[in-house]
C-alpha cells in the first residue's frame, strides 16, 4: 500500500498540472489581449500565447504558443518561428502533437472551417483546402504565400506506437470571408514523395 500511494499521487498530479497550465495560459492570453507583450503564463516559461485556434465542429479551442519546441508543445500547439503569426498576412505554420492538441486533425475534412483569434481581437476564418503526408525534411509547407494561410503540422501516423517518425501530416487552410461558404468536397490525404513533387 505504501508503494502505491506515491503512484496514485503522481497519477493525479499530471492532470492537475495540465489543468493549472491551461488556466495560467488563459490568464496570459487575457493579458496579451490587453496589450502586454509576450505575457509569460508562469515566471519560468519560455513561451506565451500568440493566438487562439478554434474549430467548433471538432470541439477544439486551443492557445497557440510562441515557438514549436518541445517545451511549448507540452502545453499546446506552437507557432513555427520564421512564419507569419496566425491571423496575419502570409503563411502561418503551427505544429502540435498528434496525440494531444492536434489529435483532431485526423478528423478534419476539406472544407472544414478553422478560426484564429489574434491578440488584437481580430477573428480570421480559414477553410481547409488540402491535406498531405510529407517527409519531415520537406519544408514546402512552411513557404510564405500571398493572402492569409494557416498550415497545421503534426506527426504521422496518428496511432503510431512510438513517437516521432519521419512523416508529417499537413493541413493547409486559406482565409475565407466571415459569411458562411459552401463546403468543399472531401477527399483522402495525398502522399508526397519528396521535395518538388505534389
Amino acid at each position: 500500500m505504501a508503494v502505491s500511494l506515491p503512484l496514485v499521487v503522481h497519477a493525479l498530479w499530471i492532470p492537475a498540472k495540465a489543468q493549472l497550465a491551461q488556466l495560467l495560459l488563459q490568464d496570459a492570453w487575457a493579458r496579451a489581449q490587453h496589450g502586454i507583450s509576450a505575457p509569460r503564463p508562469w515566471p519560468w516559461a519560455d513561451t506565451w500565447p500568440v493566438a487562439r485556434l478554434v474549430s467548433e465542429q471538432h470541439g477544439v479551442d486551443l492557445y497557440v504558443l510562441a515557438g514549436a519546441q518541445g517545451s511549448s508543445l507540452a502545453f499546446g500547439p506552437g507557432h513555427v518561428d520564421g512564419t507569419a503569426l496566425p491571423g496575419t498576412a502570409g503563411n502561418a505554420a503551427v505544429g502540435g502533437h498528434r496525440d494531444t492538441s492536434f489529435a483532431f486533425l485526423e478528423r478534419v475534412q476539406l472544407g472544414d472551417v478553422l478560426e484564429v483569434e489574434t491578440r488584437l481581437g481580430e477573428r480570421v476564418r480559414y477553410a481547409v483546402v488540402e491535406t498531405a503526408i510529407v517527409d519531415e525534411k520537406d519544408t514546402r509547407a512552411l513557404q510564405d504565400e500571398p493572402g492569409r494561410a494557416l498550415t497545421l503540422i503534426t506527426c504521422w501516423p496518428f496511432h503510431a506506437l512510438h513517437p516521432g517518425g519521419s512523416d508529417r501530416y499537413v493541413v493547409r487552410a486559406l482565409e475565407v470571408p466571415l459569411q458562411p461558404e459552401a463546403s468543399i468536397t472531401s477527399t483522402a490525404p495525398t502522399r508526397s514523395s519528396g521535395p518538388g513533387t505534389t
